[in-house]
């Protein structure tokens, strides 16, 4: 529903206030549902500390980032830089905070991601083993870095496609970083084990009630950064965001890998900036011109659509939520810190980005 629909007829002027009034009851009946995708940099420096600075307390950045989340109210919540342990008890704890705040979720999910996930062979192509950069996905424990979904509404959990354990070389039209010589990099034994995804990327349910449903596409890539000339990083940050409309084309053999036709909505980091920055813009660029998703380009008044701070000036739009092309959008924003006291600016150098959607 929009506002248009109950504009006043200009042939029955007497009738204009009455359908004022009446178009104003009826928007303020319309349901929205708020989205949001938050990388909370929350990520500890070894097994079980995140969990530990929750359930402790004093924390400053884990009480901004409950502070962030708690003003803005989302429906819908997908975090990243969450560390990721076997029953999610960090990211339980991490709820109940929330709810003491007045934003509870009774629906959370996380998995294994690819970011710590040890392997016995040499994927950075450093002549080292057993270094982060060897994990599937970089961190140096189990679980590090990882992402979470929280909800006001039912997860469709078993019906989730889960295409974290991709490998990288398997997606029709990958990109696979080479020695100047031409051989894989960093060998070929490297290439057949090496999954593309750097964290995860779901394909998540959920139920909004009245039999509506909306699917999560979920991912968070690597930064195009931190490589050699091969690019490894810069070409995985690629193909990542690629993914996305692979998925979508029906390209992929996983089993039941059936893409939404409409109803959709991709969030989470690119750590790609359309128009500036290091790695291959024309990804993200692509993805954002895609028809069957659009841009509501959020933003703050502080920084436009930008949505991190890197220090010393250097923002960049890295954060994104892509509905598809059918549902309306009733707002959108970014919450950047409009002071140094705000919790917006020691939560995280990543700023939280929500998008409202009309519910028909």
């Amino acid at each position: 529903m929009s506002w248009a629909m109950w504009r006043p007829l200009s042939i029955l002027p007497g009738l204009s206030l009455l359908f004022v009034l009446y178009g104003s009851a009826l928007w303020s009946q319309t349901e929205t549902l708020r989205i949001a995708t938050f990388n909370t940099e929350l990520s500890r420096k070894g097994p079980g500390l995140l969990l530990r600075d929750i359930e402790r307390g004093g924390d400053e950045q884990i009480a901004a980032v409950v502070a962030v989340i708690a003003e803005t109210q989302p429906d819908i919540l997908l975090l990243q830089g969450v560390d990721w342990d076997h029953n999610n008890l960090a990211l339980k704890a991490l709820e109940r905070k929330l709810a003491q705040a007045g934003s509870p979720y009774p629906h959370l999910f996380a998995s294994q991601p690819n970011a710590g996930l040890a392997t016995d062979l040499d994927l950075d192509g450093d002549g080292r083993l057993g270094g982060p950069g060897d994990s599937q996905g970089y961190g140096d424990y189990t679980g590090r870095g990882g992402m979470a979904v929280l909800s006001r509404y039912p997860l469709r959990v078993e019906e989730m496609i889960d295409l974290t354990p991709l490998v990288w070389r398997d997606i029709p039209g990958a990109t696979l970083p080479k020695h100047p010589d031409g051989s894989p990099f960093p060998s070929e034994q490297a290439q057949a084990i090496q999954r593309l995804s750097s964290t995860v990327h779901w394909v998540l349910p959920v139920a909004l009630g009245k039999g509506q449903r909306l699917t999560l596409l979920c991912f968070q890539a690597a930064p195009p950064l931190f490589d050699g000339i091969e690019d490894r990083n810069g070409l995985r940050n690629a193909d990542e965001i690629r993914l996305w409309q692979v998925f979508l084309d029906g390209q992929l053999a996983t089993q039941n890998a059936l893409p939404p036709t409409n109803g959709f909505v991709i969030a989470g980091g690119a750590n790609l900036d359309p128009d500036k920055g290091d790695g291959h813009r024309e990804s993200i660029a692509q993805l954002l011109k895609d028809p069957r998703m659009q841009d509501p380009r959020p933003k703050s008044p502080q920084a436009g659509t930008e949505t991190v701070d890197w220090g010393e000036g250097r923002h960049m739009r890295v954060d994104y939520l892509l509905p598809s092309a059918e549902l309306q959008v009733a707002g959108a924003a970014v919450v950047w810190p409009d002071s140094a006291s705000s919790p917006a600016a020691s939560a995280s150098r990543h700023r939280l980005v929500w998008v409202d959607l009309i519910l028909d």
